[in-house]
């Protein structure tokens, strides 16, 4: 009894030393890809990337990880070919299958997907600000976005009628989609300002607009969108995706 005590003792304290050397492992490998990401991306601070799985050493072992979670504040993504940028708020990411070098120089993710926002105020951007002519004497400019439930984006229209300014902005609910890397903000209805006649052309001039959203880390591409209460919600998705090297 008492040897198998002993065994026992033995066998607790090897398994605890086992368990903080994969911790300590495991830690100085986030630190690593972090810094790596942080390098390739061009970040201002690091990203937050948790390894999961349990045991590592023996993904270390095997020369791929199973999953890694990546997520970046504040992320500048390319917005169109005029080398403009669109803010990503809060990008998350889960990687599968990374296949990585022993040092940590390249690591590829064999899929991934996640989720990120853009705010209302940044989308704001890329809708027309400065006033254009719809009709004669009609002048108008889209002026705010905000949450219009349902999944509809409420687009605020402010338009001057033969000199003069309307005392509200017109509202009109918009929807909202994903088509290839490009999200695209487009009118349910038309606005009314103040009875005249506009085509629909010219008030869809204002109205409807679209942003570019590429340059994604790792190569990661557009999935989704919908409207939200802060801004819009994207998905993500991609496959082969670099995370180094």
């Amino acid at each position: 009894m008492r040897a198998l005590r002993i065994l026992l003792i033995v066998v607790v304290i090897l398994g605890g030393l086992f368990v903080l050397a994969d911790r300590l492992a495991v830690g100085f490998a986030e630190d690593e890809v972090a810094a790596k990401v942080q390098s390739r991306e061009n970040l201002a601070a690091a990203p937050d990337v948790s390894i999961k799985g349990f045991p590592f050493l023996t993904q270390v072992a095997s020369g791929s990880l199973d999953d890694v979670e990546l997520g970046m504040k504040g992320f500048e993504a390319t917005a169109g070919a005029e080398g403009k940028s669109i803010r990503i708020d809060d990008l998350k990411a889960n990687m599968k299958g990374v296949e990585f070098s022993g040092d940590y120089s390249s690591a590829t993710a064999a899929t991934a997907t996640g989720t990120a926002s853009v705010s209302y105020a940044e989308l704001l951007k890329t809708a027309k600000s400065e006033p254009t002519q719809v009709a004669p004497g009609v002048t108008a400019s889209v002026v705010g976005l905000s949450d219009g439930g349902n999944g509809k984006i409420k687009v605020a229209v402010e338009a001057t009628v033969l000199g003069t300014k309307l005392p509200e902005p017109v509202y009109v609910l918009s929807s909202v989609s994903a088509q290839g890397d490009t999200v695209r903000v487009k009118a349910d209805t038309l606005p009314n300002f103040g009875g005249a006649e506009i085509a629909e052309s010219r008030a869809r001039a204002i109205t409807d607009f679209e942003q570019k959203i590429d340059g994604l880390p790792g190569g990661i591409q557009l999935d989704g969108v919908q409207a939200a209460k802060d801004g819009v919600e994207i998905t993500v998705k991609g496959s082969d995706v670099r995370l180094a090297g």
